[in-house]
């Protein structure tokens, strides 16, 4: 992944986490940063990392850039070639990878607000995998989880689909 890449992925990030629903934009990075951090960072400066016409940026502005995204700064440089982000370490933790895979997904779901909103609320818990264990208690519990929407959010609850003892649903067995 580029620089540049990297820094369009924490935009789409950082506006999911400010509620926005959308990537930040790069006039609202600079605004935020002077605002929160009291230095600057110009937005034309920011397009060009962006773009790859800057290949590399000063110290100064990766340190900076990495206090306001909250990344390690050396996050903030383009990746050697041939590396892959889908090798975890074995000193990774399942529920890091977990949270890593939850925030992935909450982005690529932007256009949907709802299953964005609770994919990133599973990735803050402080316990990720007991989240997704409980889920799935609920969901192998006949009848659960449609009685607790019904509870919760008696306005969106569908009809349940029909499913056979196996557990198939009955158009997959057409």
């Amino acid at each position: 992944m580029t620089l540049g890449e990297k820094l369009r992925y924490l935009r789409e990030v950082e506006g999911s986490l400010r509620g926005l629903g959308r990537p930040m934009r790069q006039s609202e990075i600079v605004q935020a940063v002077r605002t929160e951090h009291r230095r600057t960072i110009s937005q034309s400066y920011l397009s060009q990392i962006e773009s790859g016409a800057r290949r590399h940026m000063r110290q100064a502005t990766r340190m900076l850039l990495a206090q306001f995204f909250k990344v390690h700064p050396g996050f903030l440089v383009d990746d050697p070639e041939g590396y892959h982000t889908e090798l975890a370490s074995d000193l990774r933790t399942t529920e890091g990878q977990l949270d890593v895979w939850l925030l992935h997904g909450s982005e690529r779901f932007v256009s949907d607000p709802e299953i964005s909103s609770v994919l990133l609320k599973i990735a803050r818990h402080e316990d990720t995998r007991g989240c997704l264990v409980l889920l799935g208690a609920i969901l192998d519990t006949p009848g659960l989880a449609e009685r607790l929407l019904e509870a919760l959010r008696p306005e969106t609850v569908r009809p349940a689909r029909s499913r056979d003892r196996k557990g198939r649903r009955a158009h997959d067995m057409e």
